[in-house]
């Protein structure tokens, strides 16, 4: 059975729009909510459930699936595909996931040759960040390649998909894992069932995903790599990549798991030192070094005051009070991009504007539109509000342990709750939108 145009699901949530493509046991669709939010639907091939050849791992098949939903569930983080539903729909289990408009990495180099270093080290970064909390959660990806990272339509933003393969882990330990790999981009000991596991595993493929992006070329599996040293260096296929970028992959690209860097941040501080990590510009010469230091330290509460400061110091007003629609559409670009990125890397993904923003879109929220109803879901959702009620200031939760979004709280968290604050808050949000964040 394959799902068609117009058939509705699960009560009538949602409603299919076509088929978007299918793997070796699942099938994607492309679909509609009651709002006419596009989103993707995932499921297991009508013929996994139904064919007598799939009896015996029919179980195993549904059970792997519904463990895909619940490693996307944990895994909240503004470069990982986040998932909007889990549910039934005639005995198959489904997962309705956000819909990323864009390409995969592959068919962008496929179509414009090697992208720039700037460019690659960008994206690479970005889903670096991404994997780090997907190893805090206890879980390896295991499936890392171009065609696993989507890029946003107008946006230099990657997203990391398809958690299908994605296993739990414990540090340097003997596991069973199945066998499932792409030549080129598996490390391994990712061929064989029974192995040391680590991040390093992730590393492989995440440095084989930048080899591929800076010279188009896949590079040749592990196996063949163990017969005869075959692997030529990204400089020898393109003379652009720099001696310092160069090196960190073949470095991340080592045979052995122990001669790699041992965690995805350790690999990035290779790749990208330190001194050239944080992007701190400002187009009116706001300095944003205390800022990132507080974040860097886990200062929350201070590094949201301090948030507060630098914004209004941008505007050029002493109080939020006085802030008025235009103060935040002409807020320049480049200053919110730094201070969100700098909210986003330092908390893993928690915390930040563009997370809010993307809470508030997913309720409903569309850029220019006053909607009390949405703000207060906001609300709710992010832990601004506790039992139909704002929270003060000196309430909010300034740790990770808050909830997804909850900061900065700049317009909308405590002090700023009502009046002028509401309105910051869309303001501010459309603001995101504009700037393509």
């Amino acid at each position: 059975m394959v799902w068609v145009n117009g058939q509705q699901l699960y009560g009538r949530r949602y409603v299919i729009e076509r088929k978007l493509g299918q793997g070796g046991f699942g099938i994607t669709y492309l679909a509609k909510d009651r709002k006419g939010k596009p989103l993707v639907i995932k499921t297991l091939k009508d013929e996994v459930m139904t064919n007598p050849d799939f009896i015996d791992f029919r179980d195993k098949y549904q059970r792997d699936f519904e463990r895909e939903a619940t490693r996307l569930a944990v895994c909240k983080h503004p470069h990982i595909v986040q998932i909007e539903n889990v549910f039934h729909e005639q005995s198959l289990p489904c997962i309705a996931m956000e819909y990323i408009q864009g390409e995969d990495l592959w068919r962008r180099v496929r179509n414009r040759s090697p992208l720039s270093e700037a460019e690659a080290l960008g994206y690479i970064q970005q889903i670096g960040e991404a994997l780090t909390l997907v190893h805090d959660k206890g879980l390896l990806h295991r499936d890392l390649k171009p065609q696993n990272i989507m890029v946003r339509s107008d946006v230099s933003e990657a997203v990391l998909i398809d958690f299908g393969i994605a296993r739990e882990f414990i540090p340097n330990l003997t596991q069973t894992h199945s066998v499932h790999v792409t030549p080129g981009f598996a490390p391994l000991e990712q061929y064989d069932e029974q192995a040391h596991r680590g991040e390093y595993t992730d590393v492989y493929g995440l440095a084989a995903t930048l080899y591929c992006l800076l010279t188009t070329k896949v590079p040749p599996p592990t196996f063949m790599r163990v017969v005869r040293d075959s692997l030529q260096s990204p400089q020898a296929l393109n003379s652009k990549v720099s001696d310092r970028v160069n090196q960190a992959i073949l470095t991340g690209m080592e045979l052995q798991p122990e001669n790699r860097p041992q965690s995805v941040s350790e690999w990035l501080r290779l790749l990208i030192p330190e001194n050239l990590d944080d992007d701190l510009s400002s187009e009116c010469g706001i300095d944003y070094r205390r800022l990132r230091d507080l974040l860097a330290a886990g200062e929350w509460k201070e590094a949201d005051r301090e948030t507060a400061d630098k914004m209004l110091a941008v505007i050029g007003k002493e109080s939020w009070l006085d802030v008025e629609r235009e103060d935040i559409d002409q807020f320049p670009c480049t200053d919110l991009r730094t201070i969100d990125r700098l909210w986003v890397k330092y908390s893993n993904g928690s915390f930040g504007f563009s997370v809010q923003k993307r809470i508030w879109q997913s309720l409903g929220g569309q850029p220019g539109v006053y909607d009390y109803d949405i703000y207060k879901t906001l609300g709710d959702t992010v832990g601004w509000r506790e039992k139909d009620d704002w929270l003060m200031y000196k309430d909010l939760t300034f740790s990770l342990n808050a909830p997804l979004g909850h900061l900065p709280s700049v317009g909308g968290g405590g002090r700023r709750r009502r009046g002028r604050g509401r309105d910051v808050v869309m303001y501010l949000f459309s603001r995101v939108e504009t700037c393509k964040m």
